[in-house]
Protein backbone atom coordinates (compact mmCIF):
# COMPACT_ATOMS: atom_id res chain seq x y z
CA UNK A 1 0.00 0.00 0.00
CA UNK A 2 1.30 3.58 -1.13
CA UNK A 3 0.41 6.69 0.35
CA UNK A 4 -1.36 8.82 -2.31
CA UNK A 5 0.75 12.12 -2.84
CA UNK A 6 -1.00 13.34 -5.86
CA UNK A 7 -4.00 14.58 -4.19
CA UNK A 8 -4.57 18.60 -3.94
CA UNK A 9 -4.63 19.60 -0.30
CA UNK A 10 -6.37 22.52 1.61
CA UNK A 11 -3.51 23.16 2.73
CA UNK A 12 -1.58 23.95 -1.10
CA UNK A 13 -4.78 26.09 -1.72
CA UNK A 14 -4.14 28.48 1.44
CA UNK A 15 -0.30 28.17 0.44
CA UNK A 16 -1.57 30.10 -2.79
CA UNK A 17 -3.49 32.88 -1.40
CA UNK A 18 -0.87 33.94 1.17
CA UNK A 19 1.22 33.58 -1.64
CA UNK A 20 -0.46 36.01 -3.50
CA UNK A 21 -0.71 38.39 -1.14
CA UNK A 22 3.00 38.29 0.17
CA UNK A 23 3.94 38.71 -3.93
CA UNK A 24 1.67 41.72 -3.69
CA UNK A 25 4.31 43.42 -1.15
CA UNK A 26 7.38 41.97 -3.20
CA UNK A 27 6.06 43.80 -6.24
CA UNK A 28 5.42 46.96 -4.17
CA UNK A 29 8.96 46.69 -2.93
CA UNK A 30 10.67 46.16 -6.21
CA UNK A 31 8.96 48.81 -7.69
CA UNK A 32 10.83 51.03 -5.15
CA UNK A 33 14.46 49.82 -4.72
CA UNK A 34 14.74 46.76 -6.68
CA UNK A 35 15.09 45.79 -10.37
CA UNK A 36 12.53 44.33 -12.38
CA UNK A 37 15.00 40.96 -12.89
CA UNK A 38 15.13 40.55 -8.91
CA UNK A 39 11.62 41.42 -8.17
CA UNK A 40 10.81 38.29 -10.19
CA UNK A 41 13.56 36.27 -8.76
CA UNK A 42 12.57 37.03 -5.04
CA UNK A 43 9.34 35.93 -6.38
CA UNK A 44 9.97 32.57 -7.37
CA UNK A 45 12.01 31.77 -4.69
CA UNK A 46 8.97 32.84 -2.13
CA UNK A 47 6.46 30.37 -4.29
CA UNK A 48 9.00 27.60 -3.22
CA UNK A 49 8.75 28.59 0.26
CA UNK A 50 5.49 28.22 0.59
CA UNK A 51 4.58 25.08 -1.89
CA UNK A 52 7.16 23.06 -0.43
CA UNK A 53 5.16 20.56 2.15
CA UNK A 54 6.72 19.46 5.16
CA UNK A 55 6.79 15.55 4.59
CA UNK A 56 9.64 13.54 5.93
CA UNK A 57 9.73 10.19 4.55
CA UNK A 58 11.94 6.98 5.34
CA UNK A 59 12.49 3.46 3.88
CA UNK A 60 13.70 0.40 5.62
CA UNK A 61 13.21 -3.07 5.15
CA UNK A 62 13.21 -5.65 8.58
CA UNK A 63 9.89 -8.84 8.82
CA UNK A 64 11.12 -9.98 5.40
CA UNK A 65 9.14 -7.00 4.08
CA UNK A 66 9.67 -3.71 2.98
CA UNK A 67 8.67 -0.66 5.75
CA UNK A 68 7.21 2.85 4.78
CA UNK A 69 7.36 5.47 6.95
CA UNK A 70 5.96 9.37 6.40
CA UNK A 71 5.80 11.93 9.00
CA UNK A 72 4.20 14.99 8.15
CA UNK A 73 4.66 18.66 9.89
CA UNK A 74 7.56 17.85 11.74
CA UNK A 75 10.96 19.38 11.14
CA UNK A 76 13.29 17.02 9.41
CA UNK A 77 15.80 16.34 12.06
CA UNK A 78 12.99 15.54 14.59
CA UNK A 79 11.23 13.44 12.32
CA UNK A 80 14.34 11.75 11.27
CA UNK A 81 14.51 10.43 15.47
CA UNK A 82 11.00 9.48 15.77
CA UNK A 83 11.74 7.07 12.81
CA UNK A 84 14.76 6.05 13.86
CA UNK A 85 13.58 5.06 17.05
CA UNK A 86 10.70 2.98 15.49
CA UNK A 87 12.94 1.31 12.93
CA UNK A 88 14.78 0.05 16.09
CA UNK A 89 12.07 -1.16 17.45
CA UNK A 90 11.13 -2.82 14.57
CA UNK A 91 14.71 -4.52 14.34
CA UNK A 92 14.04 -5.52 17.73
CA UNK A 93 10.87 -7.13 17.83
CA UNK A 94 12.39 -9.35 14.21
CA UNK A 95 15.17 -10.28 16.50
CA UNK A 96 12.82 -11.50 19.23
CA UNK A 97 10.41 -13.30 16.99
CA UNK A 98 12.22 -14.93 14.70
CA UNK A 99 11.06 -18.27 13.90
CA UNK A 100 13.78 -20.19 12.13
CA UNK A 101 16.65 -18.08 12.78
CA UNK A 102 18.05 -17.73 16.80
CA UNK A 103 15.42 -15.82 18.65
CA UNK A 104 13.92 -16.08 21.85
CA UNK A 105 10.77 -17.55 20.15
CA UNK A 106 13.20 -20.08 18.46
CA UNK A 107 14.70 -21.02 22.43
CA UNK A 108 11.19 -21.60 23.24
CA UNK A 109 10.31 -23.50 20.36
CA UNK A 110 13.09 -25.94 21.00
CA UNK A 111 12.06 -26.26 24.43
CA UNK A 112 8.92 -27.32 23.74
CA UNK A 113 10.18 -30.29 21.15
CA UNK A 114 12.05 -31.42 23.93
CA UNK A 115 9.10 -31.42 26.64
CA UNK A 116 10.72 -29.01 28.83
CA UNK A 117 8.92 -25.65 30.24
CA UNK A 118 10.97 -22.58 29.56
CA UNK A 119 10.46 -19.20 31.32
CA UNK A 120 10.00 -15.89 28.86
CA UNK A 121 10.00 -12.17 28.51
CA UNK A 122 6.97 -10.89 30.31
CA UNK A 123 6.13 -9.48 26.73
CA UNK A 124 6.36 -12.75 24.65
CA UNK A 125 4.07 -14.40 27.34
CA UNK A 126 1.45 -11.37 27.05
CA UNK A 127 1.53 -12.24 22.64
CA UNK A 128 1.55 -15.77 23.20
CA UNK A 129 -1.71 -15.37 25.40
CA UNK A 130 -2.81 -12.39 23.16
CA UNK A 131 -2.41 -14.57 20.20
CA UNK A 132 -4.15 -17.58 21.59
CA UNK A 133 -7.35 -15.48 22.36
CA UNK A 134 -7.38 -14.52 18.35
CA UNK A 135 -6.76 -17.99 17.59
CA UNK A 136 -9.79 -19.01 19.47
CA UNK A 137 -11.56 -16.21 18.59
CA UNK A 138 -11.32 -17.59 14.92
CA UNK A 139 -11.92 -21.40 15.98
CA UNK A 140 -7.89 -22.35 15.01
CA UNK A 141 -8.51 -20.62 11.59
CA UNK A 142 -5.65 -18.57 13.00
CA UNK A 143 -3.10 -20.92 13.92
CA UNK A 144 0.46 -19.52 14.86
CA UNK A 145 1.24 -23.22 16.57
CA UNK A 146 1.41 -24.92 13.03
CA UNK A 147 5.25 -23.42 12.65
CA UNK A 148 6.36 -26.92 11.66
CA UNK A 149 3.59 -27.20 8.49
CA UNK A 150 5.09 -23.62 7.26
CA UNK A 151 8.28 -25.21 7.25
CA UNK A 152 7.36 -28.00 5.17
CA UNK A 153 5.70 -26.02 2.48
CA UNK A 154 9.43 -23.83 2.69
CA UNK A 155 8.42 -20.50 3.98
CA UNK A 156 11.06 -20.22 6.69
CA UNK A 157 12.68 -19.19 3.92
CA UNK A 158 14.36 -15.86 2.75
CA UNK A 159 13.64 -17.05 -0.52
CA UNK A 160 10.84 -19.55 -1.80
CA UNK A 161 11.33 -22.53 -3.60
CA UNK A 162 8.81 -25.10 -4.99
CA UNK A 163 8.22 -27.83 -2.92
CA UNK A 164 6.44 -30.91 -2.82
CA UNK A 165 6.14 -32.15 0.76
CA UNK A 166 5.38 -36.01 1.18
CA UNK A 167 1.64 -36.15 2.00
CA UNK A 168 2.44 -38.42 4.72
CA UNK A 169 4.68 -35.97 6.54
CA UNK A 170 1.48 -33.87 6.01
CA UNK A 171 -1.03 -36.27 7.52
CA UNK A 172 1.11 -36.91 10.69
CA UNK A 173 1.84 -33.05 12.07
CA UNK A 174 -2.23 -32.79 11.13
CA UNK A 175 -2.93 -36.35 13.13
CA UNK A 176 -0.95 -34.00 16.45
CA UNK A 177 -3.27 -31.34 15.80
CA UNK A 178 -0.95 -28.51 17.21
CA UNK A 179 -2.85 -25.49 18.95
CA UNK A 180 -2.39 -22.74 20.53
CA UNK A 181 -5.13 -24.07 23.37
CA UNK A 182 -1.95 -26.44 23.74
CA UNK A 183 0.05 -24.17 25.46
CA UNK A 184 -0.10 -22.88 29.10
CA UNK A 185 1.80 -19.41 30.64
CA UNK A 186 2.24 -19.22 34.36
CA UNK A 187 4.32 -16.24 35.96
CA UNK A 188 6.14 -15.85 32.21
CA UNK A 189 6.79 -19.55 32.61
CA UNK A 190 5.93 -21.02 29.24
CA UNK A 191 4.89 -25.28 28.52
CA UNK A 192 3.44 -27.25 26.07
CA UNK A 193 0.97 -30.32 26.46
CA UNK A 194 1.97 -31.30 22.73
CA UNK A 195 5.83 -31.42 21.65
CA UNK A 196 4.64 -30.75 18.33
CA UNK A 197 3.66 -27.56 18.51
CA UNK A 198 6.07 -24.89 17.12
CA UNK A 199 5.43 -21.08 17.43
CA UNK A 200 5.12 -18.47 13.76
CA UNK A 201 4.11 -15.55 15.18
CA UNK A 202 4.84 -13.94 11.27
CA UNK A 203 0.73 -13.35 11.39
CA UNK A 204 0.85 -10.94 14.27
CA UNK A 205 4.22 -9.73 14.37
CA UNK A 206 3.50 -6.40 11.90
CA UNK A 207 0.39 -5.63 13.74
CA UNK A 208 2.00 -5.61 16.90
CA UNK A 209 4.61 -3.54 15.49
CA UNK A 210 2.94 -1.05 14.32
CA UNK A 211 0.80 -0.68 17.91
CA UNK A 212 4.39 -0.15 18.99
CA UNK A 213 5.75 2.02 16.67
CA UNK A 214 2.36 4.38 17.48
CA UNK A 215 3.31 3.81 21.15
CA UNK A 216 6.96 5.68 19.94
CA UNK A 217 5.89 8.62 17.70
CA UNK A 218 3.26 9.75 20.60
CA UNK A 219 5.54 9.74 23.27
CA UNK A 220 7.93 11.88 20.85
CA UNK A 221 5.45 13.93 20.30
CA UNK A 222 4.29 13.17 16.80
CA UNK A 223 0.97 13.02 15.96
CA UNK A 224 0.95 12.41 12.21
CA UNK A 225 2.35 9.83 10.58
CA UNK A 226 1.56 7.10 8.59
CA UNK A 227 3.33 3.57 9.02
CA UNK A 228 3.36 0.80 6.65
CA UNK A 229 4.80 -2.57 7.28
CA UNK A 230 4.48 -4.69 3.88
CA UNK A 231 0.75 -3.94 3.29
CA UNK A 232 0.05 -3.52 7.41
CA UNK A 233 -0.61 0.08 7.67
CA UNK A 234 -1.81 2.44 11.11
CA UNK A 235 -2.47 6.15 10.55
CA UNK A 236 -1.87 8.71 13.07
CA UNK A 237 -3.10 12.21 12.90
CA UNK A 238 -3.58 13.50 8.77
CA UNK A 239 -1.55 14.54 6.13
CA UNK A 240 -2.44 18.24 6.71
CA UNK A 241 -5.76 19.52 6.24
CA UNK A 242 -7.04 15.66 4.58
CA UNK A 243 -7.04 11.93 6.09
CA UNK A 244 -3.99 9.83 4.94
CA UNK A 245 -4.33 8.43 1.79
CA UNK A 246 -4.08 4.61 1.06
CA UNK A 247 -4.18 2.79 -2.11
CA UNK A 248 -4.76 -1.61 -2.16
CA UNK A 249 -2.76 -2.83 -4.10
CA UNK A 250 -4.50 -5.08 -6.69
CA UNK A 251 -3.90 -9.02 -6.07
CA UNK A 252 -2.85 -9.78 -10.14
CA UNK A 253 -1.93 -6.11 -11.49
CA UNK A 254 0.23 -3.21 -10.87
CA UNK A 255 -1.21 -0.53 -9.00
CA UNK A 256 -4.19 -0.54 -6.98
CA UNK A 257 -7.17 -2.05 -7.14
CA UNK A 258 -8.91 0.33 -4.69
CA UNK A 259 -8.02 3.87 -2.87
CA UNK A 260 -9.89 4.88 0.31
CA UNK A 261 -8.60 7.38 3.71
CA UNK A 262 -7.85 5.99 7.00
CA UNK A 263 -8.69 8.27 10.02
CA UNK A 264 -6.74 9.35 12.73
CA UNK A 265 -5.73 5.38 14.90
CA UNK A 266 -7.09 3.39 11.96
CA UNK A 267 -5.05 0.47 10.26
CA UNK A 268 -5.64 -1.86 7.31
CA UNK A 269 -3.89 -5.16 6.75
CA UNK A 270 -4.06 -7.52 3.58
CA UNK A 271 -3.08 -10.68 3.09
CA UNK A 272 -2.60 -12.21 -0.10
CA UNK A 273 -1.04 -14.72 -2.12
CA UNK A 274 0.74 -12.65 -4.51
CA UNK A 275 3.97 -11.76 -2.52
CA UNK A 276 4.92 -14.93 -0.48
CA UNK A 277 3.96 -17.70 -2.74
CA UNK A 278 5.80 -20.33 -5.60
CA UNK A 279 4.41 -21.49 -8.11
CA UNK A 280 4.26 -25.53 -9.48
CA UNK A 281 3.34 -27.69 -12.23
CA UNK A 282 1.36 -24.10 -12.61
CA UNK A 283 -0.40 -23.62 -9.56
CA UNK A 284 0.37 -20.60 -6.84
CA UNK A 285 0.87 -21.68 -3.69
CA UNK A 286 1.18 -19.66 -1.04
CA UNK A 287 2.42 -19.16 2.58
CA UNK A 288 -0.89 -19.28 4.27
CA UNK A 289 -1.41 -22.61 5.80
CA UNK A 290 -5.18 -24.02 5.97
CA UNK A 291 -4.39 -25.85 9.25
CA UNK A 292 -7.63 -28.05 8.40
CA UNK A 293 -5.83 -29.42 5.44
CA UNK A 294 -2.47 -28.77 5.54
CA UNK A 295 -2.41 -27.31 2.24
CA UNK A 296 -1.81 -23.43 1.60
CA UNK A 297 -5.36 -22.00 1.28
CA UNK A 298 -7.01 -21.92 -2.64
CA UNK A 299 -9.76 -19.94 -3.89
CA UNK A 300 -9.00 -16.65 -2.81
CA UNK A 301 -6.13 -13.64 -4.31
CA UNK A 302 -6.45 -11.35 -1.18
CA UNK A 303 -8.52 -10.37 1.80
CA UNK A 304 -8.17 -6.45 3.01
CA UNK A 305 -9.55 -4.86 6.92
CA UNK A 306 -9.89 -1.89 8.37
CA UNK A 307 -9.79 -1.76 12.07
CA UNK A 308 -10.04 0.59 15.03
CA UNK A 309 -8.88 1.39 18.45
CA UNK A 310 -5.53 0.87 20.50
CA UNK A 311 -5.19 -2.19 19.27
CA UNK A 312 -5.78 -1.48 15.58
CA UNK A 313 -2.51 -2.42 13.79
CA UNK A 314 -2.67 -6.15 15.85
CA UNK A 315 -6.11 -6.26 14.42
CA UNK A 316 -5.50 -5.42 10.85
CA UNK A 317 -2.88 -8.06 10.82
CA UNK A 318 -3.72 -11.64 12.93
CA UNK A 319 -7.73 -11.74 11.82
CA UNK A 320 -7.09 -11.25 8.35
CA UNK A 321 -5.85 -14.96 7.73
CA UNK A 322 -9.00 -17.00 8.83
CA UNK A 323 -11.42 -14.68 6.63
CA UNK A 324 -8.46 -15.74 3.96
CA UNK A 325 -8.24 -19.62 4.92
CA UNK A 326 -12.51 -19.38 5.28
CA UNK A 327 -12.93 -18.57 1.69
CA UNK A 328 -15.68 -16.66 -0.57
CA UNK A 329 -17.90 -18.93 1.39
CA UNK A 330 -17.15 -18.48 5.17
CA UNK A 331 -15.20 -15.39 4.87
CA UNK A 332 -18.44 -13.13 6.25
CA UNK A 333 -19.01 -15.90 9.04
CA UNK A 334 -15.40 -15.71 9.99
CA UNK A 335 -15.27 -11.59 9.91
CA UNK A 336 -18.10 -11.66 12.33
CA UNK A 337 -16.82 -14.23 14.71
CA UNK A 338 -13.27 -11.99 14.42
CA UNK A 339 -15.69 -8.59 15.44
CA UNK A 340 -14.96 -7.02 12.14
CA UNK A 341 -17.19 -4.57 10.09
CA UNK A 342 -14.94 -3.25 7.41
CA UNK A 343 -13.67 -6.17 5.29
CA UNK A 344 -13.32 -6.91 1.48
CA UNK A 345 -12.12 -10.88 -0.05
CA UNK A 346 -11.26 -11.00 -3.82
CA UNK A 347 -11.56 -14.85 -4.62
CA UNK A 348 -10.22 -16.92 -7.40
CA UNK A 349 -11.69 -15.45 -10.19
CA UNK A 350 -11.30 -11.61 -9.52
CA UNK A 351 -14.74 -11.61 -7.98
CA UNK A 352 -14.96 -9.12 -5.15
CA UNK A 353 -16.72 -9.52 -2.38
CA UNK A 354 -17.38 -7.07 0.94
CA UNK A 355 -19.27 -5.88 3.67
CA UNK A 356 -21.41 -2.70 2.96
CA UNK A 357 -19.23 -0.16 5.74
CA UNK A 358 -16.35 -1.50 3.42
CA UNK A 359 -18.18 -0.56 0.44
CA UNK A 360 -18.59 3.12 1.58
CA UNK A 361 -15.11 4.03 2.10
CA UNK A 362 -13.64 2.68 -1.02
CA UNK A 363 -12.76 4.43 -4.56
CA UNK A 364 -12.43 1.12 -7.09
CA UNK A 365 -9.69 2.39 -9.85
CA UNK A 366 -11.95 0.20 -12.29
CA UNK A 367 -15.87 1.85 -12.40
CA UNK A 368 -16.83 -1.09 -14.50
CA UNK A 369 -16.12 -3.12 -11.14
CA UNK A 370 -19.81 -4.77 -9.88
CA UNK A 371 -18.64 -6.03 -5.98
CA UNK A 372 -20.36 -8.21 -4.56
CA UNK A 373 -22.14 -6.43 -0.71
CA UNK A 374 -22.69 -9.71 1.71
Amino acid sequence: MTEDRGQRTERGTLSGAFFMGAAQLWQNFCHLTLSSVLCLLLSVLLLSACGKEPLYQEQGYVFGTLVDITVYGESDAHARQGVAMAMQEFQRLHNLLHAWQPSELSDLNAAIARGESKKVSPELAAMLQDAAQLSAQSKNLFNPAIGELVQLWGFHADEFKPVSPDPKQIAALLAVKPQMSDISISQDQVQSRNKSVRLDLGGYAKGYALDRAAEIFHQQGMHNVLINIGGNVLALGSHGNRPWRVGIQHPRKSGALAMMDLQDGEATGTSGDYQRYFMLDGKRYCHLIDPRSGYPAQGVQAVTLVTHGSRAGVMSDGPSKPLFIAGSAGWRAAATAMGLTEAMLVDETGTIHLTADMQKRLQFADKELHPQVE
